[in-house]
């Protein structure tokens, strides 16, 4: 297994290494003008925009410009964001959080109460309660996101006013805000450090509506794989040679069958969480909640292309990484995968 491990972690660097080359060579696309304009942060340098180019080394050979980008990129300069207004990587470091919040409030319930319906569905095949939950996937497939999000958001904001409408806090809490000290960059996690459980159930009232768009549209996938997945379990030789010993049922089902049936959803739990790490792009911009999604929306409206290159290679990162861990989990569920 340790074997396994490392195998998977030697990867990660080569694995970015190539997925920066292939950044920077989309960014060929564009003139150098364009390029050196998202490192210009005044009036004044906008003068100077030739002297940028050549310190930038714009003009020159692909592997020159290259390896201009990755020395600048270690350094930590990614450009400078018109849609934002400060820098790319202080962009990224202000708004991933808000991100991570919503993934982790999101994300676990999607993929625990995915795989525990999903469970329960084939048990029951074409019973009520079966019928029920294949009926929720449709819906869950058939609605778009936009259009899921402006139905919660018209109901329980428009309608009911039983929730706020966009945003991470009221305006009366965006004042207290700043007095808060800062531990993990998740505003509702440092509201709550601080003694703050009023910013705090802010924050989560907030956040109610996106996570519930995203886990009706989420988990409903989760739900349709595992219920497949386990109908073909319980049908499998070694499931009837377990009941054939006279284990019991519960056994039968949950220790032998699901543990089987949750390769795929494992696999397609990673992808979920790729998927929210990156930025909710859609969820993120129908209710105004600060984070990457938003903010590389506006980016792209705004033909900003520091701040898109920067998402390009945070989600490149995330990918890579999020990847090579449920690599490493699919190991420990199935020791069949770390001999491949």
């Amino acid at each position: 297994m340790l074997n396994f491990i490392v195998r998977r972690l030697i990867q990660i660097p080569l694995v970015m290494l190539a997925l920066s080359v292939l950044i920077v060579a989309l960014t060929m696309l564009l003139t150098p003008a364009q390029r050196a304009a998202g490192y210009i942060r005044s009036d004044q340098q906008a003068a100077q925009l030739e002297r940028i180019i050549r310190e930038r080394g714009l003009d020159q050979p692909f592997p020159v410009q290259y390896g201009k980008w990755l020395q600048s990129t270690l350094s930590g300069d990614l450009g400078f964001s018109k849609a934002s207004g400060q820098p790319v990587l202080d962009t990224i470091i202000d708004r991933l959080p808000n991100t991570i919040e919503l993934t982790l409030l999101t994300a676990i319930p999607i993929i625990l109460i995915g795989v525990w319906l999903g469970t329960l569905s084939a048990l029951h095949k074409d019973r009520f309660i079966d019928q029920l939950l294949r009926v929720f996937v449709v819906l869950g497939y058939s609605l778009p996101t936009f259009v899921l999000g402006i139905v919660l958001l018209a109901v329980f904001y428009g309608y009911l006013g039983w929730l706020p409408g966009a945003g991470q806090v009221e305006v009366i809490n965006q004042f207290a805000i700043g007095d808060l000290r800062r531990y993990t960059g998740m505003l509702g996690i440092d509201a709550m450090l601080n003694g703050r459980f009023d910013i705090a159930l802010d924050v989560l009232r907030h956040l109610i509506m996106p996570a519930l768009t995203l886990f009706i549209v989420s988990s409903a996938t989760i739900l349709k794989v595992m219920r497949n997945n386990m109908l073909e379990a319980l049908t499998s030789d070694y499931v009837r040679t377990a009941r054939a010993k006279g284990l019991p049922e519960r056994t039968v089902n949950l220790k032998h069958a699901r543990r089987n049936a949750l390769l795929s959803v494992i696999t397609l739990g990673g992808f979920l969480i790729i998927n929210l790490l990156s930025g909710s792009i859609i969820t993120e911009t129908i209710f105004a909640y600060p984070g990457i999604g938003q903010w590389v929306v506006q980016s792209a409206l705004q033909l900003d292309v520091p701040a898109v290159l920067g998402f390009a290679l945070l989600s490149a990162i995330i990918v890579v990484v999020v990847s090579t861990l449920t690599d490493i989990l699919y190991g420990v569920v199935d020791p069949r995968v770390r001999f491949d």
